[in-house]
């Protein structure tokens, strides 16, 4: 699949209100086509100020790009932190109170409560999923975009602004796997441990399929396998590209829940 094809299926399946904040691809691919078939382009070759000025406005279309990106991934990044916390408390709370040692311990009311907060913890779960998904296809559409930039205009740009890229908020994702990860270890202990991320995801969403949370579980089955597309090893794979993603068996696991009688709208 194309990545213009790939990230407008993304932006159709991501959450309510993220739509907008990826990467205007088709716009910024027009306007290298234009820059490419003016008459600007011809004298790029003779090093003339008109290049310089198509550039400039390139990379000042691409700079909003970043700090489009910037801004929410910083929000969100802000917001999972604070969620986080909020759910290691509510869980810390119902064990010190129904807990086995609890104030008032009662195995019922320990389940009762965990189960309420089992939705939340899956969730928050696969939205982490998803910005981490956002960063990708966002990088991966700017390395492209550059790519074709300086293909058609015989420019120099992808190589210096990558490295710009690479600096950017958006782009560093640690602190969100370490959220991930720990929200993994709060799952196991939670309720049983699937074998992996993948099946962990699709085993707890699949027992909210119907509920409103629905289209979360959808949308982080379909991050991943984006994920896993964008991040594999090929002919193309690059000093540009990103790392293949290691999650053993996924496709087998995604492919046997999809095909399984639960229904996925």
């Amino acid at each position: 699949m194309k990545f213009g094809k790939r990230l407008k299926q993304q932006i159709q399946e991501t959450l309510p209100g993220w739509g907008d904040k990826f990467l205007s691809y088709k716009e910024l691919k027009k306007l290298v086509k234009l820059i490419s078939s003016s008459r600007a382009s011809r004298m790029m070759m003779n090093g003339s100020l008109e290049y310089g000025k198509a550039e400039a406005e390139f990379v000042y279309l691409l700079n909003n790009e970043i700090d489009k990106f910037n801004a929410f991934f910083m929000e969100q990044e802000e917001d999972f932190i604070i969620r986080h916390k909020e759910l290691q408390q509510r869980i810390g709370r119902v064990i010190d109170t129904w807990g086995p040692n609890g104030s008032q311990p009662s195995e019922k009311d320990c389940k009762e409560e965990l189960g309420k907060i089992r939705k939340d913890i899956v969730d928050f779960h696969g939205e982490m999923v998803l910005l981490i998904n956002y960063s990708n296809i966002n990088y991966t559409g700017l390395a492209k975009i550059l790519k074709k930039y300086d293909k058609r205009t015989g420019g120099l740009l992808r190589s210096p602004y990558i490295q710009k890229v690479l600096q950017q908020p958006f782009f560093t994702t640690d602190l969100i796997s370490k959220l991930v990860k720990e929200c993994e270890s709060t799952i196991d202990t939670v309720f049983p441990p699937p074998c992996d991320v993948i099946s962990r995801q699709l085993v707890l969403g699949s027992q909210k399929i119907g509920a409103a949370g629905e289209g979360i579980f959808r949308n982080t089955v379909a991050a991943l396998l984006t994920m896993q597309e964008i991040r594999k090893g090929s002919s193309t794979y690059g000093r540009f590209s990103l790392p293949p993603l290691s999650l053993p068996d996924q496709s087998d696991v995604i492919q046997s829940q999809l095909n399984s009688p639960i229904a996925i709208p």
